[in-house]
């Protein structure tokens, strides 16, 4: 059975920063934390390992109280950017360092491919070979919660990848809670059961990455995590939104009559051929104009001004998709946006 990783009313405070109060609650999963620096990401991470003692508030693992526990009695694991390894040992030797037993070492060395770094020490090897027997030495000690703060931040994207790939089914068998800090979006939605939203020392949203991308609960966790389109407009009934000049479908609001703001997550919004489907108009479709593109590999970000001029909107589109429509700056296009994939906040939030 699992763990559960509780904060409750949890805050700190130094210098010009205020951290807190935090409410959270961590089962057997991972979640990723995610915010600009500065936010209050790492210090989660040590108010949780016991780095940072906090002013007020209560952190339990099981119902045990960590608060005033030395960091070696909270059986809490960390793993840092740059891993931390003691220089003068092999790469064993490090594991064997902090392993509660050697089979324990062993069944590492086979789950993260350590067999053949175990004779050499840190400064020979590699920034991904060494973030490997970082996390193989932190999790050789069996902790009952493993915080990582941005281990992969300071790779090169190809790593980044195929680590965070080879990590993934390993985070998925522990059957402890994971918190993981990032600032970057692709390893929070790759790796995360859910994200957590931080800025200015409080979570503004949790919830699975589908659920923070596609249903933001204010402003900014939609502009930070990537929705480019956000409009003030009218919920006119309560099935239909109006902005700029024009009026989609939504899914039924109580928010009838009443002033929103509009947000639609670029990968929820698709191109067409001008004709549409078979030249048939369909609900929430409208013609426009390719203004500019941009090829970011593994999509294309698409602006397009929609006929009238008063309204622009930002589409993700694929690349075979891109190709097949053979898009470029001033390339008529139709635009579909789903119904279920226009969110509403209250203006002001």
């Amino acid at each position: 059975m699992g763990m559960t990783l509780e904060l409750s009313r949890l805050c700190t405070a130094y210098e010009q920063f205020d951290f807190g109060p935090v409410d959270l609650t961590v089962d057997d999963e991972l979640l990723a934390v995610l915010g600009p620096s500065g936010s209050g990401k790492t210090t989660l991470l040590s108010l949780i390992a016991g780095i940072t003692s906090p002013t007020s508030g209560s952190i339990q693992l099981d119902g045990r109280e960590l608060v005033g526990l030395p960091l070696e009695d909270r059986h809490v694991g960390m793993v840092f950017q740059e891993g931390a390894l003691f220089p003068h040992m092999t790469a064993r030797e490090n594991i064997e360092y902090a392993a509660t037993t050697s089979g324990r070492v062993d069944d590492l060395v086979v789950r993260l491919e350590l067999d053949g770094l175990l004779g050499r020490k840190p400064p020979t090897l590699s920034g991904g070979e060494r973030q490997r027997v970082a996390l193989a030495r932190t999790l050789a000690t069996d902790p009952d919660v493993l915080l990582l703060d941005e281990p992969l931040s300071s790779l090169d994207a190809p790593i980044r990848k195929r680590l965070r790939d080879e990590l993934h089914s390993l985070f998925e068998s522990l059957d402890i809670p994971v918190l993981y800090v990032t600032h970057d979006q692709r390893t929070a939605t790759a790796l995360g059961d859910r994200i957590a939203i931080v800025r200015d020392g409080n979570l503004e949203q949790v919830g699975t990455p589908t659920m923070v991308l596609t249903r933001p609960t204010n402003r900014f966790v939609a502009r930070f995590t990537g929705t480019e389109n956000i409009f003030d407009g009218t919920v006119t009934d309560e099935s239909m939104v109006q902005f700029g000049d024009v009026q989609f479908q939504t899914p039924e609001s109580d928010l009838s009559m009443a002033a929103v703001t509009v947000c639609i997550h670029p990968s929820r919004v698709a191109v067409e051929a001008p004709s549409g489907r078979n030249g048939n108009p369909t609900a929430n479709t409208v013609s426009g104009t390719v203004t500019q593109w941009l090829n970011e590999g593994s999509e294309y970000r698409v602006d397009i001004e929609l006929d009238g001029g008063s309204l622009a909107l930002t589409a993700n589109v694929r690349p075979p998709t891109f190709e097949r429509l053979r898009l470029d700056n001033g390339s008529p296009v139709q635009v579909l946006i789903p119904e279920e994939s226009i969110h509403l906040i209250p203006a002001g939030e």
